[in-house]
């Protein structure tokens, strides 16, 4: 009822770009912050993105900034993040969190050659 749905992950080459969606249903999407954290395999979870409650105030981690431009669409209760330009560093299970509470389960990214 309540949850978080990523979806838009693949497998591309460096250089390429995704488009990765988060679909919120069960609760009140425009209420909340938004974080993207990615896991690479054998590896901690690592904080990409944030975007605030409206979606004028978004952040970025530094490997990502310039590359990775996070969005949302309250109308549609879903956060996007555009990722371009990426590398294999990019690798992992990318996550999407409402308030850091609520979490979703996660669509694979595998940046290979």
């Amino acid at each position: 009822e309540v949850q978080l749905v990523e979806s838009g992950g693949g497998m591309l080459q460096p250089g390429g770009s995704l488009r990765l969606s988060c679909t919120a249903s069960g609760f009140t999407f425009s209420g909340y912050n938004m974080n993207w954290v990615r896991q690479a395999p054998g590896k901690g979870p690592e904080w990409v993105s944030f975007i605030n409650s409206v979606g004028d105030s978004t952040y970025y981690t530094d490997s990502v900034a310039g590359r990775f431009t996070v969005s949302r669409d309250n109308a549609k209760n879903t956060m996007y993040l555009q990722m371009n330009d990426l590398t294999p560093e990019d690798t992992g299970v990318y996550y999407c969190s409402a308030g850091s509470v609520l979490w979703g389960q996660g669509t694979q990214v595998t940046v290979s050659s």
